[in-house]
């Protein structure tokens, strides 16, 4: 299968990212999202990525705008998708919302088009029947700050052909990601069923008041070595996608304890626009948080 178009859809924090991480690899790149205020976010995190690159991966001046004349910008599903050989699905993180996406897509695109859920937490199975196409349809699931968090999991469900997962794994390493293929549905896949339960347990610890997010994050830094704590990763995650997981968990399961950690994201955070680094202000306050003073992890 030979990819040249890709339409990514979907230009928030990671589908901003793949997009860009694409089109440097030598992709043309159309990004499509619900409306051109929704386009003009995506294009101001585009602006940011190019620094990023150029302090992380010592890429040139020439290579980044290189990689920027490749993306266009759509608002328009059917204009976004007619060349589409590959469409990623980095819409959010809500069953119903990607469910209505999939079938809006599967009548606006060519019958050649693969589609691909980068969703984090739900199984390519939920959506399957919806995009029309089941065996062309899987997950690529990538980590945020991809260029240099560089996995792509990918994740086939039963009805998914197997040249078309041999494809994918193909194209991820292509745009400079180490590929990671999982060969049954899995929850999380592999990254998110190690990270999701160990930040939603700091999670617990706050809402349930036993400590505050400073001593949590300095409890897991110093004992383990990480450079990150918990809330400082979720600040990187972006809170909007946390309040989401834990919501759908709270409608899904009745467990209070998630709907309590829903309230407490949304009441105290994302109402007042704290929604991570991106704005920022999250857990933390950005440039320059405090879990990044040198006095962090002496007091």
């Amino acid at each position: 299968m030979d990819f040249k178009h890709v339409t990514v859809a979907g230009s928030g924090v990671l589908g901003s990212q793949i997009a860009f991480q694409t089109a440097y690899k030598g992709y043309q790149v159309t990004i499509y999202d619900i409306n051109d205020e929704a386009l003009g976010k995506g294009k101001q995190r585009i602006a940011v990525l190019p620094q990023h690159y150029i302090e992380d991966l010592g890429a040139n001046e020439q290579e980044l705008a290189a990689a920027q004349q490749r993306i266009s910008y759509s608002s328009d599903l059917k204009q976004a998708v007619e060349q589409a050989d590959l469409v990623i699905e980095a819409v959010p993180e809500v069953a119903d919302i990607k469910r209505d996406f999939y079938t809006k897509l599967a009548a606006a695109a060519p019958a050649k088009t693969i589609f691909a859920t980068n969703s984090s937490t739900m199984l390519p199975s939920q959506f399957a029947e919806a995009t029309g196409r089941p065996s062309q349809f899987l997950a690529l699931h990538f980590a945020n700050e991809i260029w240099k968090n560089n996995t792509a999991e990918i994740m086939k469900h039963p009805g998914t052909a197997s040249e078309v997962f041999e494809a994918i794994v193909q194209f991820a390493k292509s745009i400079g990601m180490v590929a990671l293929p999982l060969h049954k549905e899995q929850p999380g896949y592999i990254l998110n069923s190690l990270l999701v339960p160990f930040l939603e347990a700091a999670q617990q610890l706050l809402v349930k008041e036993i400590a505050d997010v400073e001593t949590i994050d300095k409890t897991w830094m110093i004992g383990t070595g990480a450079p990150l704590g918990p809330f400082a990763i979720l600040d990187v995650v972006g809170i909007n996608t946390a309040y989401n997981i834990s919501a759908g968990k709270a409608k899904a399961t009745g467990n209070e304890l998630y709907g309590k950690i829903a309230q407490m994201l949304k009441t105290q955070y994302i109402d007042q626009g704290k929604l991570g680094r991106e704005t920022g202000e999250g857990f933390y306050q950005y440039p320059n948080p405090s879990f990044a003073q040198q006095s962090f992890l002496k007091e």
